[in-house]
C-alpha cells in the first residue's frame, strides 16, 4: 500500500493478490481513465466508460484496497468521492513465472501497451502544428547487460518520480495541460551478443 504521502508511486512490491485484483477489465479501464483524465468521481467514470456508478464505485474501492488509487486531496468534502491513480511498476519476475499470476501479468502489460498506443494515436490525431509544439518522442537502442538496463531504468524512474512528486499536489495554474510521460526499457527480441 502507499506509504501515506501523496505521491504518484506505489511504494511496496506488487503482490500476487494485488496483481490479480488489478487484472480485471473494468478495473484496468478505470485506472487507465484516471491516468489519462486526472482525478474523477465514480459517476464521471461510469459515464465515460458506459458503466453504472455502482459498478465503478465497487471496483474503485477494490483498487483502493490494493493500493492502486487513493482519494484526491484537492477534492475533499462534498457528496461524491474523488479518486486519483497511484503509479506502480510491474517488475517482479516471479509474477510472470508463477502459473497463478503469469496470465494476469501479461494482461496488465497488454493493457498498458494498448493504453499507450491509444494515447499516442489520440495525440497525433489532434495535433495541430499551427497551435502547439510537438510532443517529444524519443527512442534509442543500446547494447546493455541486464544489470545496466535495470540501473538505467531505476535512474529514469527516480527522475520521473522526483518530478512527479514536485508537480502532483500543486495548485493548477492557468496554461497547464495534462501530459503523459512514458519511459520503457525492453530487450530487442532475438538479439543477444554472446
Amino acid at each position: 500500500m502507499p506509504d501515506g504521502k501523496s505521491t504518484h508511486q506505489r511504494r511496496t512490491p506488487l503482490t500476487p493478490e494485488a496483481l490479480k485484483a488489478f487484472a480485471h477489465p473494468l478495473r484496468m479501464a478505470l485506472y487507465a481513465e484516471l491516468a489519462q483524465r486526472g482525478p474523477a468521481t465514480a459517476s464521471q467514470l461510469a459515464r465515460a466508460l458506459g458503466e453504472s456508478s455502482g459498478q465503478t464505485s465497487y471496483h474503485l474501492r477494490q483498487l483502493e484496497r490494493h493500493g492502486f488509487v487513493e482519494d484526491d486531496p484537492h477534492h475533499t468534502g462534498g457528496r461524491e468521492r474523488w479518486w486519483r491513480p497511484l503509479g506502480f511498476a510491474l517488475k517482479e519476475t516471479e509474477l510472470f513465472l508463477s502459473p497463478d499470476t503469469a496470465i494476469p501479468a501479461r494482461e496488465v502489460i497488454q493493457q498498458s501497451i494498448a493504453e499507450r498506443a491509444a494515447a499516442l494515436t489520440g495525440w497525433l490525431e489532434d495535433f495541430d502544428p499551427a497551435l502547439e509544439t510537438p510532443g517529444q518522442l524519443s527512442a534509442t537502442t543500446l547494447a546493455l547487460t541486464d544489470d545496466e538496463a535495470e540501473e538505467l531504468g531505476n535512474e529514469l524512474t527516480a527522475l520521473i518520480e522526483r518530478r512527479t512528486d514536485e508537480f502532483r499536489d500543486r495548485e493548477q495554474r492557468p496554461g497547464t495541460r495534462r501530459f503523459r510521460i512514458y519511459a520503457d526499457i525492453v530487450p530487442v527480441p532475438g538479439w543477444t551478443q554472446d
